[in-house]
């Protein structure tokens, strides 16, 4: 079975700085992507940032030079460091893992979402 758990998150001004973690334990093959996504009030998940195994990584236009994404391949863990915050950021953010289990197939795995809030 396949956890993914997050942390971080919280309150920001605005022009501020947060970091989340997203840690993925269990027994797996390979993870061959991770990512972070986010949803607010009345809006559809979107895509924040990526990156995969090889280290490629891709963002959303909206956070493009402001968050960076990271991952740390000896501990299973994405990092999404955010700042220059901006109230617009404000919802809930998930991590993702495309994750190729011990039995060959892939599955995408979610963990659960963490509130982000950004007042201006």
């Amino acid at each position: 079975q396949v956890q993914l758990v997050v942390s971080g998150g919280g309150l920001s001004q605005a022009g501020g700085s947060l970091r989340l973690s997203c840690a993925a334990s269990g027994t797996f093959f390979s993870i061959n992507s991770m990512g972070w996504y986010r949803q607010a009030p009345g809006n559809q998940r979107e895509l924040v940032a990526a990156i995969t195994s090889g280290g490629s990584t891709n963002y959303a236009d909206s956070v493009k030079g402001r968050f960076t994404i990271s991952r740390d391949s000896a501990k299973n863990t994405v990092y999404l460091q955010m700042n220059s915050l901006k109230p617009e950021d404000t919802a809930v953010y998930y991590c993702k893992a495309d994750i190729t289990t011990i039995l060959k197939y892939r599955s995408n795995y979610w963990g659960q979402g963490t509130q982000v809030t950004v007042s201006s």
